[in-house]
């Protein structure tokens, strides 16, 4: 077994090895360009050996924001050719050229904890947080169903979790007969059985196609895209930037963003409420043009485990689909449930276990008091690395390391939570 030591040389070296300068890939080859919440946890590994690289991560990523608020989910800073569907399908015309949809907001989770621990403050600070107070406006404008206030995702891609099975259902809906042929590249890097099949990438492209249509206007894309599913997992996480975004505001004197921040908060946690399924006994996806809810547990309801987030009795319900997977699965947590007939142990976001989103549920599960269900998450995370290096992700059942290698992402979760 390779010992501790030995594995945080090797997490600083897959970070260096993937730094452009001042923005990181999640890997070589697969993702050549900045992707959102890659570099927001990219921040948090380079808080560890090189404070100051981590906020320029984070103010590259901000300079990146459109002026209606958003931050796009891929920053193309160079030309990669061998990458699809690069810059020129996504056509924003935004300088510099990014793509039109967003990711998860793990960026004002990033801003605490750098100032938390001591190393962002001042003038570096308050460009940080009107960055992150501009985009969490955005999505409550933009990403929000107003007669629910569900937080949704109108495409895939955004929730981060691209194929997971709770997105079929809407995913079919999606008409691709008239998707211009293309040749996808990451079936070129990996195994295109630990990828998203052929149908769904098309359905995908033609997502991308509808938002051209609309010239990439956010509020019309929202309202009107065939696409729009409430999602738990970039609900909870906007919750908890929101709460971050108030604390450290209020700190810094920027009453104004913690007090736009609080105000936003009830609607946000009513809309985590109404993505509650009765029937699974957790938060599930919710497609709000059919009102179909999904139909088994993924590790985004596992994120409604942190502070002040559920009631007593939904928190037992959902710690009760946790246990029941830690006695199945010989690595937590699976992306989606092992008893689901949907359940792939390699095919992305169908199975496989992601070290960020371990991250996400632990920090949650430690922030609420739940030290024991935190450290399993902790312990089986240290054992995959262990057993398979720093890749993309595992195999829930033999730790196997699937997807690509020498990940940042993973080595940044070795480096702030791992390692312990």
């Amino acid at each position: 077994m390779t010992d501790a030591a030995t594995r945080d040389r090797e997490a600083v070296e897959i970070l260096k090895g993937n730094d452009r300068g001042r923005f990181s890939v999640p890997t070589k080859g697969l993702y050549p360009f900045q992707w959102n919440w890659d570099s927001a946890f990219a921040a948090l590994g380079y808080s560890h050996i090189d404070p100051e690289r981590a906020i320029v991560e984070l103010e590259t990523l901000g300079a990146a924001q459109w002026h209606d608020g958003m931050i796009p989910h891929i920053v193309f800073h160079t030309e990669d050719p061998g990458y699809f569907p690069g810059p020129n399908v996504w056509a924003t015309g935004t300088e510099p050229l990014t793509s039109g949809i967003t990711q998860p907001p793990v960026f004002m989770l990033a801003v605490a904890a750098l100032v938390d621990r001591g190393h962002l403050s001042g003038p570096r600070l308050d460009p940080l947080l009107e960055t992150a107070a501009r985009w969490h406006k955005w999505f409550f404008a933009a990403r929000r169903d107003p007669a629910t206030n569900i937080i949704g995702v109108v495409h895939p891609w955004e929730s981060g979790r691209d194929n997971m099975p709770d997105w079929d259902a809407a995913l079919a809906a999606v008409n691709a007969d008239n998707v211009q042929p293309f040749v996808r590249r990451d079936t070129g890097h990996v195994d295109a059985a630990m990828r998203p099949t052929e149908e769904q990438y098309k359905r995908y492209i033609a997502l991308v196609e509808f938002g051209l249509s609309v010239g990439w206007d956010q509020e019309r894309l929202m309202a009107t895209s065939p696409f729009f599913v409430g999602d738990p997992g970039m609900a909870v996480i906007l919750i908890r930037a929101e709460r971050a975004l108030a604390r450290i505001a209020a700190a810094a004197g920027r009453e104004d963003l913690a007090e736009a921040a609080n105000a936003r908060l009830p609607r946000l946690l009513s809309g985590l409420d109404a993505m509650w399924s009765e029937e699974v006994g957790a938060h599930t996806t919710y497609d709000v043009r059919t009102g179909k809810r999904g139909g088994a547990v993924s590790s985004a309801s596992f994120l409604a485990l942190g502070k002040d987030l559920v009631s007593s009795e939904q928190r037992e319900r959902i710690e009760a689909h946790f246990d029941r997977q830690a006695k199945v699965c010989r690595y937590m947590a699976p992306s989606y449930d092992p008893a689901s007939p949907e359940y792939d142990e390699k095919r992305y976001w169908r199975g496989p276990v992601w070290l960020v989103v371990n991250w996400l549920i632990a920090t949650g599960l430690a922030e609420a008091g739940d030290a024991a269900r935190a450290e399993r998450l902790r312990a089986d995370s240290e054992a995959l690395v262990e057993a398979g290096a720093f890749h993309e992700y595992f195999s829930p059942e033999t730790g196997a390391p699937l997807g690509g290698g020498a990940f940042t992402w993973t080595a940044a979760a070795w480096l702030d939570w791992v390692r312990g």
